[in-house]
């Protein structure tokens, strides 16, 4: 369900204005409780902060060589589209190092937004300097070959201990990756925007010394 605000300047938007506490909050309000991924996936800079709509990928351990290891790989990334943020759901793998420079740079000139991984990634300094933004639970500098295969993409996915749809939205930061249902991300938003305007009216009113008692009680956030 595409936004009526145009998706690239949404994305932007939420970088620019919004961050995952206040995301995971307007949730919360709305009912949706389980929509923040497992803590120990990280960005490798923790600057970074993404948001797009949801690239699925997913991938299985195995152990044998495969005749054509990377085929469904090569068609999950060449099929990126700009504004989206790949998830490479590993099932936790400690074996399959999934995602490296290549990817992310093949990516990237797709017009890929990031990279969520709930495994373990490659090339940690290239995709630095690529500053193509890829959050992971570590890094192993192992092929995949042999280790992990791709099996399909563009299809649900648990990743990070989340359910994640085709085209829902993710947000990403320091602090954690929240998943917005896509079909509710306008009033996620506006909600949201609602709670940053409260909480920069608390905080200015805290450093005037107010109890927080006081503001609690006009603004109504913490």
């Amino acid at each position: 369900m595409e936004s009526p605000m145009k998706d690239q300047e949404l994305f932007d938007s939420m970088c620019e204005k919004l961050y995952s506490a206040v995301i995971s909050d307007t949730l919360d309000q709305l009912g949706y409780r389980n929509q923040v991924m497992r803590e120990n996936i990280n960005p490798i800079d923790p600057t970074w902060i993404v948001a797009g709509r949801a690239k699925t990928i997913l991938s299985v351990d195995i152990h044998h060589l495969p005749e054509d290891p990377y085929t469904k790989e090569i068609e999950a990334v060449d099929s990126v589209k700009p504004g989206e943020i790949v998830i490479g759901c590993t099932n936790e793998s400690r074996q399959n190092g999934l995602w490296g420079e290549l990817l992310s740079t093949a990516s990237k000139m797709r017009g890929g937004r990031g990279a969520i991984v709930d495994g373990l990634i490659r090339d940690t300094a290239k995709i630095l300097e690529l500053g193509f933004p890829v959050f992971a639970t570590g890094t192993k500098p192992v092929d995949s070959q042999g280790r992990g295969i791709v099996i399909d993409y563009d299809i649900p996915v648990l990743c990070g201990g989340v359910m994640v749809h085709p085209g829902d939205v993710i947000f990403g930061d320091r602090d954690g990756i929240v998943v917005i249902p896509g079909a509710i991300i306008d009033e996620v938003f506006q909600l949201a925007m609602d709670k940053v305007t409260r909480e920069n009216h608390t905080r200015d009113e805290l450093l005037e010394g107010y109890t927080l008692r006081q503001v609690y009680d006009k603004y109504g956030v913490l």
